[in-house]
């Protein structure tokens, strides 16, 4: 008789390392501050306070900024697909452009949340075992430099936003 019971075969000794893990509790937490913080009475919509610092120019487009380069650094270090952090930098860049319409880009805030759409990419990219191969060759070249430029664009887009700002009051 056999006492061989059907089950999962064991891995073979050369398996790839278990899989990483989803976002640090750092770039969860900022996420839910800025984006999920308060639940709206009488409703399951929540808000953070990125709308609100939204509010004070300059301000919320740094701020923006460095959430955008902590959750990229988080995608790199997850060595999510370089095509996932030009998603991730679209996400960012079309939050900066709703962003540079004053009170209505506040609003789309509310809406967007690029901080925890982002982050829920990256994690569903790690659940699904989507990441890069850390001896791909390039792969780190590739990154820097998709993360690079959208982060240019982004501070590109804060810098025009700030001249301006100064430009409508008089001061440029």
């Amino acid at each position: 008789m056999n006492d061989a019971r059907p089950g999962p075969a064991p891995a073979p000794a050369d398996a790839a390392p278990a899989a990483r893990v989803p976002s640090s509790p750092l770039t969860s937490g900022i996420a839910r501050v800025l984006d999920d913080l308060v639940r709206i009475p009488g409703t399951r919509y929540r808000v953070g306070v990125d709308p609100v610092i939204g509010l004070v120019p300059g301000v919320g487009d740094a701020v923006g900024i460095v959430v955008a380069g902590v959750v990229m650094v988080e995608a790199v270090r997850n060595r999510v697909p370089v095509r996932i952090l030009f998603r991730i930098g679209w996400n960012y860049l079309v939050d900066a452009v709703l962003g540079t319409i004053p009170f209505v880009g506040d609003v789309a805030d509310v809406a967007h949340k690029a901080t925890s759409k982002n982050l829920r990419l990256v994690n569903r990219t790690i659940a699904e075992g989507k990441t890069i191969d850390t001896t791909a060759r390039g792969y780190i070249l590739r990154a820097v430099g998709a993360v690079a430029l959208m982060l240019l664009i982004l501070l590109g887009m804060a810098g025009l936003a700030l001249w301006g700002l100064l430009k409508l009051i008089g001061l440029f």
